[in-house]
């Protein structure tokens, strides 16, 4: 039954009936569904919209339906799709985030989900020190969809950054976003970089002022103000003071690479140049080719934004060609391809793609994440199929060559139109 137990001195079934014997079922189901939507008796209204829609499909109205015709079973199906969107929005805007996401999961577009539980948020943000027991629940329940459940994994890692710290918020990164398309990686890691560089910048400010070696014109407008900090005080190349967890920063390096846009990379860049005058013995081993974390992470974003692209390309031809001859993995690369393409020189990229070992039965970490082109993609923007058809009949793969004969074959039907 979903029915709240009646007032001693009322019988909220009377209505139902009266409205039954005067104009008939239908009429009823009308009364009882306004009644529970004004009372805000979500879970009941939705029993009920299920039990209206197999009265109006003539379906038993309890028990297994495997024997009902297909039609009225699909008709149910969106019945019961629409009943979940009526009390699932609700759900949400009250904060009953884990109840109405029960409902929204399979009706309700994951984006329009994500708006929702933004708007939530907002109205729920606080300092979570306990002093609102049911807010910080459905801080929780936010949390839970927006990260773990991957509606908007940005929103859920910014409450956590707020609430729990970076460590924390480092690690459901990489449980719950890393995995995911790169496309949708991109925001959350956006929001890891911009909070790790606003950190150490405020951090190695206080200390130099402290210390009275930054002047208060040290950062010019524009300036990345890490490095400009550094600059203004000397380096600090041989100076055992450190300004940020260093796994933290490690982390955050690796986890900026998924990063294309250019205030982010900018941002990575500084932060690897804080990394790279950091003392030897603080700094863990990272996998190739970033054994040097600092080094190599300020040479890969440092080549995006143009400074010195040639030297930072021939490091990473260099480390994918000793990874090759030494057995060690796709990493390196799958970073040259990465770093290559988005210089915009997919020839070579090309060729680096066609060169780098198989994948041992799993693509790579990269691949798997779309962070790199396919093949076919880079074939189409160097204009050269015939490098990439010749491959694939060295090695028996008709499969790519077919899509690339096939990409080949509407690049000149276009051409021809133009």
């Amino acid at each position: 039954m979903t029915s709240d137990p009646p007032a001693a001195d009322a019988d909220p079934c009377a209505p139902l009936a009266a409205a039954a014997e005067r104009d008939g079922i239908p009429a009823a189901f009308a009364l009882l569904t306004a009644s529970l939507a004004a009372r805000r008796r979500w879970h009941a209204l939705f029993d009920a919209r299920l039990l209206e829609a197999r009265h109006r499909l003539e379906l038993p109205l309890a028990g297994d339906l495997s024997a009902a015709p297909a039609a009225a079973r699909t008709a149910l199906e969106e019945a019961s799709l629409a009943a979940c969107r009526e009390v699932g929005w609700p759900l949400l805007d009250e904060g009953r985030v884990a109840a109405g996401w029960m409902y929204l999961r399979a009706a309700a577009e994951p984006a329009e989900v994500a708006v929702a539980l933004e708007r939530v948020a907002a109205r729920l943000e606080g300092p979570g020190d306990g002093a609102d027991p049911a807010a910080d629940e459905s801080l929780q329940e936010v949390i839970h969809v927006a990260l773990w459940e991957g509606v908007d994994p940005a929103l859920g890692l910014r409450i956590l950054l707020a609430r729990s710290g970076t460590c924390n918020t480092i690690t459901a990164y990489e449980q719950a976003v890393s995995r995911l398309p790169a496309v949708r990686q991109q925001p959350a890691a956006r929001l890891l970089v911009e909070h790790l560089h606003r950190h150490v910048a405020e951090a190695l400010a206080g200390d130099l002022q402290r210390r009275g070696l930054r002047a208060d014109d040290a950062v010019p407008a524009g300036a990345a103000p890490i490095g400009a900090l550094l600059a203004a005080a000397g380096g600090l190349a041989d100076d055992p003071s450190i300004h940020v967890d260093v796994s933290h920063l490690q982390s955050v390096l690796r986890i900026a690479r998924v990063c294309s846009d250019r205030p982010t990379i900018e941002r990575a860049w500084d932060l690897a140049g804080y990394a790279y005058r950091l003392p030897a013995e603080v700094v863990y081993p990272g996998e190739a080719p970033f054994e040097e974390v600092g080094p190599a992470s300020r040479r890969f974003f440092g080549a995006q934004l143009g400074h010195e692209v040639d030297e930072a390309v021939a490091f990473f031809r260099r480390a994918a060609i000793e990874a090759k001859v030494a057995e060690a993995g796709t990493l390196p690369a799958d970073v040259l391809v990465l770093l290559l393409w988005r210089l915009g020189r997919p020839a070579e990229a090309l060729h680096a793609a066609l060169d780098r070992p198989a994948d041992d039965g799993m693509p790579s970490a990269l691949a798997a994440t779309g962070m790199l082109p396919s093949l076919v993609e880079l074939a189409v923007a160097a204009g050269d199929h015939a490098t990439l058809q010749s491959a694939c009949r060295r090695h028996g793969d008709e499969i790519t060559f077919m899509a690339s004969l096939a990409a080949a074959h509407a690049a000149g039907r276009v051409t021809s139109r133009g």
